[in-house]
């Protein structure tokens, strides 16, 4: 008995850690996740309209973090009807099969006070690969602003293979603006 109290009472101050980062709720009306991605004539902006992220964050302890997010990819969005029927369609995100990517943290590092950098696992169409977020947050009361972005490889994940790269980059860079409460 008197082992597993002298066990509890060690355990606090981990527990004690864990707890102590904040959750933190995304407010999708002033919230954005977008992409760009350069082709032959110019650039391709658009953004996805429906996504959730799980923020469990203490700048403090940013080591800590536990950060991750569902996007569906049916809902990305560029402004062109030809280009939104084309990223549904299998060659792209194939929406109708596979309707989500996923994002997890593996680890998040401060760079500087209001500088940080995410490392995670992005999965799209079943593939899973290694992405760094790198992005900056300002904390003002209860209220946190976070501006990023993180660069991959489309075909990588086997997004628009059919598409040669000198008509469509391989690089695309994906964009987070974001405001969240705790």
């Amino acid at each position: 008995m008197m082992k597993s109290l002298i066990c509890a009472v060690a355990a606090l101050p981990l527990l004690a850690g864990a707890a102590a980062a904040d959750t933190w709720t995304v407010d999708p009306a002033t919230s954005t996740l977008g992409f760009q991605v350069k082709q032959a004539d110019g650039q391709v902006d658009g953004k996805f309209e429906s996504w959730q992220a799980s923020i469990d964050f203490d700048p403090e302890a940013p080591q800590d973090a536990v950060i991750s997010a569902k996007i569906e990819t049916g809902s990305a969005i560029t402004g062109n009807a030809q280009y939104d029927d084309m990223l549904a369609q299998p060659d792209y995100f194939n929406s109708a099969t596979l309707g989500s990517a996923e994002f997890k943290t593996t680890s998040v590092s401060p760079v500087d006070d209001e500088t940080f950098q995410a490392e995670g696992i992005l999965t799209i169409k079943g593939v899973s690969q290694p992405v760094t977020l790198d992005f900056t947050l300002k904390i003002e009361g209860d209220t946190a602003h976070a501006v990023g972005e993180a660069s991959l490889s489309r075909t990588t994940y086997d997004i628009g293979s059919s598409v040669a790269t000198a008509t469509l980059a391989d690089v695309v860079t994906v964009t987070l603006d974001l405001t969240a409460s705790r």
